[in-house]
Formats: structure tokens, sequence, C-alpha cells
């Protein structure tokens, strides 16, 4: 299982890594911002993460003859998941060391402005403000930045690790190929 859980994480995670690397840049130069980059984040991360499903599958037909129940499937898709969110977060902190404060600076006046525009009053205004500064001053700790950045990713990879457990618990669902070579 380690093998599998591996490859599939690996290869997720250098997708959502690189696409992340490839956009914080976009975001610093204004070509995207943060309601379109988020769009395009998590698409990104649901393309990427299809891999559980693939990883799951693969489990089940090389490792376990065709057959898988719910909870070892999770348990495949949620390591997928977790060395897929490692590699993002990773990645994350490499843009953050060469944009972070800027960042979290135009996102929280995003936010402002968006509340501004949804007619919040100078109260929420205020207490939402004082509420960013406390998060972006928190957010300035490595330890507590990579597991926020984790977060992100993981209800996408447990929605996805989820529905690939439900469909491949069934072996009828895409049943492995038969390996008809030694036949005859």
């Amino acid at each position: 299982m380690k093998r599998i859980v591996l490859i599939y994480g690996l290869i997720a995670g250098t997708i959502v890594g690189a696409m992340l690397l490839i956009t914080m840049p976009m975001y610093k130069a204004g070509t995207l911002n943060l309601d379109n980059g988020e769009l395009l984040g998590y698409t990104t991360m649901t393309i990427a993460l299809s891999l559980i499903f693939f990883g799951v599958k693969s489990y089940r037909d090389k490792n376990l003859g065709g057959e898988i129940s719910f909870g070892k499937a999770v348990q495949v898709g949620l390591l997928i998941m977790l060395v897929a969110g490692a590699i993002y977060a990773l990645c994350w902190e490499v843009s953050y060391r060469n944009m972070g404060d800027e960042f979290m600076n135009k996102m929280t006046a995003h936010y402002m402005e968006k509340m501004k525009a949804d007619g919040a009053t100078d109260a929420d205004l205020a207490k939402a403000k004082a509420d960013w500064e406390s998060f972006n001053e928190l957010y300035k700790n490595p330890i507590v930045r990579f597991g926020v950045t984790v977060m992100e990713i993981t209800p996408v990879g447990v929605i996805l690790t989820l529905l690939s457990a439900a469909l491949l618990r069934r072996k009828d669902f895409l049943p492995a190929e038969k390996d008809n070579s030694q036949a005859s």
C-alpha cells in the first residue's frame, strides 16, 4: 500500500504544488485575482486529487484481487490526500517566503471590500478587520500556516476519497482486467 500511496500522492501533490507555484506570481502581477484564482485553485485540486480514485483502484486490483472494503479504500484515499496535501503546503511555504505578507494583505483588503459591498455595518467591518489582523498574526507561525494550508485541500480530498471508496468497494465497478496471456 505504501508504494501506491506514495506514487499517487506524489503525482497529485506535484500537480497542485506546481499550479500553486505557477499562479502565485500571477496574483502578484494582477493577472489573477482572489475570485478567479480560488476557482482555478479548487479546480486544480479536484483534478489532481482525482488520482485518489486511480490509486484506490490500483490498490484494489493489484494487491487485493479486485475487492476492497469501504474502510480500506478510505484509508488508502486519505493517505494519498495527506501526501498531496503535504506537498501542496510545502509549495505554499516557498510562495509565502516570496510574497506572503503582501498576499495576506491583499486577501484581507479583498474580503473587507466584499463585506462593504454586501452592506456590512461599520461595527461589522471593524470586527472583521480585527479578526483578519489576529489571524494574519497567527498565520506567521509556519506550523499554523502549514496546518491551515493542508486543511485547504482536505475537503476536496475527503469528498473524492468517500466517493472513490463507495464506488470501488463494489467489485463489479470497473473490475480488474483479466490476464489472458497464460490461457492456452
